[in-house]
């Protein structure tokens, strides 16, 4: 017999092997996966009884078009043959792609970069949920536990709400065409008003209870992410248990572990909408009390003020002064007019003169009539300017008119004025009154050195 050595034994091996078996497919879940610097990939390759080392040399491995990972279940071809120096076979893998589990995670992951990069999983997106919707669209399986659970949530805490169903397959062949479908048909009917129903709901919920990957797939399909994203109400999508995620929970605008925990996220207790609805009727008569109080006291601070409590007395004075200038116009034009009887005397006295005389003695007659009619219009005209800025400063004389330049007027609670700051002690509630609204605070430092550094807290 024989005797061989070591390395020639383990040669003959190898080359039984190679070329009995040749390249091969391979199945089987990775595990151990090591990438040193030099760019190789070396794992274990296992099932539930064996194992086998793999390897997948650098300019193989960069051709790759999924993220190896342990655990990761996946399908390739390679060589077999045997590493010498240690006496290990291997497979020397050509190529590997995703295989059972694995393969559908890999879609999963490729169907999420593509749709997140298109903007569709975007957080502006994502739109609020209804208070109270009066009609919820549920897009589930008419036969499974998913809307069960989604009526019995609905009848304990609002049972007034409408639900309307639409129905679809869940799982298997041509569920994705039917929940996408179902969604659109919802966004289709006719918002709520007149006419007769049904109409579109205020949210939806589409979902179905728990399952496996495969069994959940459905809502993994781009057909459903597309609908769901463009559906023109809120979507909450409800697939699986907690530790489930789809790709139609990304794109809906909510997302909720269960159906059941869908329907809590929907609406709230009708015991809480009451308590709710008192606290804001409280609110709002309070906060309507406390206006009234404010513009009661704006109205009783300007009626107090001296332009509108003695108004006729400022227009008294300005009617007096016109008066006076309308006496003295009126005596000046008199004085101008009693002329005309002295020139008709001077006239008969100057008969003997010369036609000449008498034409010269008339243009200057003349002239003397145009230059009174000047002088009153000019006189006119002067008083009226005058009697126009005193209007102006009698607009300025309004205290508003001074709030509205910026400046405000601080009172005390008692409604006396505050003209110094040795007027006033520390805790001393103010009222400043501005031109639009009042401010209530407290004094916390004074200073009457003069500067301007002083401080108030604002309630």
């Amino acid at each position: 017999m024989k005797v061989y050595g070591v390395s020639e034994l383990t040669r003959r091996i190898r080359t039984l092997l190679e070329d009995d078996l040749g390249t091969v497919w391979v199945e089987g879940e990775i595990s151990g996966l090591r990438r040193p610097a030099s760019g190789h990939c070396y794992f274990t390759l296992k099932d539930d009884r064996a194992q086998l080392s793999g390897v997948l040399f650098r300019r193989d491995a960069a051709k790759l078009d999924l993220a190896l990972e342990d655990g990761m279940q996946v399908r390739g071809t390679g060589r077999v043959t045997v590493y010498e120096p240690r006496g290990q076979y291997q497979v020397v893998f050509r190529r590997l792609e995703a295989a059972g589990r694995g393969a559908l995670m890999a879609r999963f992951e490729e169907l999420k970069r593509k749709l997140d990069a298109e903007g569709l999983f975007a957080p502006e997106r994502k739109r609020p949920l209804p208070m109270l919707p009066r009609c919820i669209g549920v897009v589930t399986s008419p036969t499974g536990a998913a809307i069960r659970d989604i009526i019995q949530v609905l009848d304990r805490r609002f049972p007034d709400v409408h639900l309307l169903l639409a129905p679809a397959k869940v799982q298997g062949a041509g569920a994705a065409e039917e929940i996408a479908t179902a969604i659109e048909a919802l966004n289709a009917l006719p918002s709520a008003g007149g006419g007769r129903g049904p109409f579109r709901p205020d949210v939806l919920i589409a979902g179905r209870g728990g399952g496996s990957l495969e069994d959940l797939w459905a809502f993994n399909e781009e057909r459903v992410a597309r609908a769901v994203a463009a559906s023109a109400v809120p979507v909450i999508s409800a697939v699986g248990h907690e530790v489930d995620f789809t790709i139609c929970d990304f794109a809906a605008d909510h997302r909720a572990p269960t159906p059941s925990a869908a329907a809590e996220l929907v609406v709230g207790r009708k015991a809480d909408f009451r308590e709710r609805l008192d606290r804001s009727q409280w609110r709002m008569r309070r906060l309507a009390g406390q206006q009234i109080a404010r513009l009661r006291h704006r109205v009783d601070l300007l009626a107090g003020s001296y332009v509108f409590r003695e108004p006729s007395q400022l227009i008294g004075q300005h009617r007096q002064r016109l008066d006076g200038l309308d006496r003295r116009m009126r005596h000046a034009l008199n004085a101008r007019t009693n002329v005309r009887p002295r020139l008709a005397g001077a006239a008969q006295r100057l008969q003997a003169a010369t036609r000449d005389a008498v034409r010269e003695a008339r243009r200057e007659t003349e002239g003397t009539g145009t230059a009174m009619r000047v002088a009153v219009r000019d006189y006119c005209a002067s008083r009226r300017h005058a009697i126009e800025r005193a209007a102006g400063k009698l607009d300025t004389l309004n205290p508003f008119r001074v709030l509205d330049r910026g400046y405000s007027l601080t009172r005390r609670e008692d409604g006396s004025v505050v003209r110094s700051a040795s007027d006033l002690a520390r805790g001393a509630r103010l009222i400043t009154v501005l031109s639009r609204g009042e401010v209530e605070s407290t004094v916390d430092r004074i200073r009457e050195d003069g500067t301007h550094d002083r401080r108030a807290h604002t309630d």
